[in-house]
């Protein structure tokens, strides 16, 4: 049986459940990164503060790019912190304000976010599901550069 955009159903509720995942790391993820642009200190305050405001902007924007595709997909999104604490695996980041350690946590993070999109990229793809597929592909190629632009910051 089919749901309301053609894709079967139970496939679909398998995805949304997968998002869920994700938006409860993205939600951790975006907490931390918001955190970091309030309590950055040091020498890399400038730089830091500014890459971590389009950092959590940007992330703002995919969370709601995810809730919205599991309704699309015909499931709830998970809209409590105390849900997403459940859910996530990515953990609060408290009391990080140093440049360097703020911006491994960020890497620690979207190696997170990207672990988990790609294997529902896998599964949408598998699936036809084109709609999740181009979320994770477009979501994953911007990660990946971040990935490799704040290593390259690192040293």
């Amino acid at each position: 049986m089919n749901n309301s955009i053609g894709l079967h159903e139970e496939s679909a509720k398998n995805r949304a459940q997968q998002l869920n995942v994700l938006l409860a790391n993205y939600q951790l993820y975006y907490q931390n990164v918001r955190g970091f642009h309030w309590n950055i200190k040091g020498p890399q305050f400038f730089e830091l503060h500014a890459k971590f405001e389009l950092m959590y902007t940007q992330a703002q924007l995919m969370i709601d790019m995810i809730a919205e595709r599991i309704l699309t997909l015909g499931a709830q999104p998970k809209h409590s912190f105390t849900a997403y604490l459940e859910t996530a695996q990515i953990k609060e980041a408290v009391n990080v304000s140093s440049g360097n350690e703020t911006v491994k946590t960020v890497l620690e993070n979207l190696n997170a976010l990207l672990s988990i999109e790609r294997q529902i990229l896998n599964d949408a793809a598998e699936a036809g599901d084109e709609g999740t597929a181009t979320l994770m592909s477009d979501d994953i190629a911007l990660q990946e550069k971040e990935v490799w632009m704040l290593g390259a910051y690192l040293g």
